[in-house]
């Protein structure tokens, strides 16, 4: 009966020995595969957990952790990593499309997420950019920039002769008439000088074109210059004409009659008191002029004698006189006969 009792005595103690000596070879298994997997290793690999297991002491793969109750690799589900001892959702800026995978992506530029565990990204809506990876939302455009597309990475400026006063603008407004936007990126429009204006076409203000005027600010167009003004670009306010001087509806400058000769009579030029005389004076030298060469021709004719001409000789001149042999020029021949 003793014996038997240290005998049996003797077998418990050594079942409990073993039992300790395999509890710490298990500890040291279990830590050992702890330890191997602490660093995380990113992957796109995308394991099949259903076979991923193990029933003996060694690492379990990247994308799994060890389950200390069933001695099983498991894998987490998308949206998650995995660390040395369990799953890691991942966190805002990141996500993960995949299961068992080992670490989380950054959302890339143009997306973003802002919440954890997340399996897809989100786009940046028009009116917000995102220029950095891991974003956990999209920054709006500032005023005078804008973006008109999805994933945008940044936004751009608006061109000269448009405007964006607000945040987030999807595109920019043109400036209305009478109001311009000089340089690229502008937020808000400036009215147009006096002396300018700018139409529902115009990008920019334009100066008065000759014979027009514009004493506002802020104007669409330009009015044309009153009569008995002028009005040369780019003066803002009409100039009166002078007296001497004709200024009609939308002139740039005065006009004058011809000096000396003509002078201004109501809206037309007229002739000058010294004009009216110089031309008297002229017509009565012509006048007299004609008079004398009429006078003169008569006398000429009174003093010349009158000479009959015969019918045989109309041709002949009574001035032309003279004798040869006795003979006169204007007489007829005489026959000696034979």
């Amino acid at each position: 009966m003793k014996k038997s009792t240290v005998r049996g005595h003797a077998t418990v103690t050594m079942n409990r020995l073993w039992g300790v000596i395999g509890g710490l070879f298990g500890f040291a298994c279990l830590v050992g595969s702890q330890l191997t997997t602490t660093s995380i290793v990113t992957t796109t690999a995308d394991f099949n957990c259903s076979s991923v297991n193990t029933t003996e002491c060694t690492v379990c793969p990247a994308g799994t952790y060890p389950d200390n109750d069933t001695e099983f690799c498991l894998c987490c589900s998308s949206g998650a990593c995995v660390n040395s001892l369990y799953c890691l959702p991942c966190q805002s800026g990141y996500y993960q499309p995949h299961s068992g995978q080992a670490g989380c992506l950054p959302c890339p530029q143009g997306f973003y997420t802002n919440t954890s565990k997340s399996e897809v990204c989100q786009s940046c809506q028009p009116g917000s950019f995102s220029n950095a990876s891991a974003s956990v939302l999209c920054t709006p455009c500032e005023k005078g920039f804008f973006s008109s597309i999805q994933n945008a990475t940044q936004c751009q400026p608006c061109t000269p002769g448009s405007f964006c006063n607000t945040s987030s603008c999807t595109s920019c407004a043109p400036c209305p008439p009478g109001e311009e936007a000089k340089n690229g990126g502008s937020a808000d429009c400036t009215p147009c000088s006096p002396g300018t204006y700018k139409g529902p076409k115009d990008l920019r203000c334009l100066q008065c074109r000759n014979g027009e005027y514009q004493v506002e600010s802020g104007a669409a167009n330009c009015s044309l210059c009153p009569i008995d003004h002028y009005c040369p670009s780019p003066d803002v306010y009409p100039i009166t004409c002078p007296e001497d001087a004709f200024c009609p509806a939308g002139s740039s400058a005065p006009s004058y009659c011809m000096e000396t000769f003509l002078q201004k009579s109501g809206d037309s030029c007229a002739l000058a008191p010294l004009t009216i005389v110089l031309l008297v004076i002229c017509v009565a030298v012509l006048l007299f002029a004609l008079i004398y060469v009429v006078w003169k021709n008569r006398k000429a004719a009174q003093r010349q004698p009158m000479t009959a001409f015969t019918p045989k000789s109309p041709l002949l001149q009574p001035r032309l006189s003279s004798s040869i042999y006795g003979l006169e020029y204007n007489t007829e021949p005489v026959y000696a006969g034979w």
